[in-house]
């Protein structure tokens, strides 16, 4: 179990420097400590990136609802022009809901893609 737990941690410092590399990497200027100002947008892209495994993302499967950017909000994206409170909370309590039917879906996709 261990050896397996090492590979996935392996798996996601690889993602992690991968999109690092994308977003630093410049050959007129030295990137020294940019890596740390860019960190938590690549760790914020992988945490919201829908994994080809389970079909959801790893944000989707902590809270149970799609991530919002402040973006979404300054830019006005359609799911956030239409928010009504009162809505907001009777879906997030039909997503707390089925959660669980989530991760069971997620797990059986993860077993069909291994």
């Amino acid at each position: 179990m261990t050896h397996r737990c090492n590979d996935q941690v392996e798996c996601a410092n690889g993602l992690i420097l991968q999109g690092l590399k994308a977003r630093i990497f410049d050959l007129i200027e030295k990137y020294g400590s940019k890596w740390i100002q860019e960190l938590p947008r690549v760790v914020w892209g992988l945490r919201t990136q829908r994994s080809r495994a389970t079909g959801y993302s790893p944000f989707f499967m902590v809270y149970g609802s799609v991530a919002i950017l402040p973006t979404d909000i300054a830019f006005g994206a359609l799911y956030t022009q239409n928010y009504d409170e009162g809505e907001a909370e009777t879906t997030q309590r039909t997503d707390l809901n089925s959660a669980e039917e989530h991760r069971l879906m997620a797990a059986l996709q993860h077993a069909r893609y291994e």
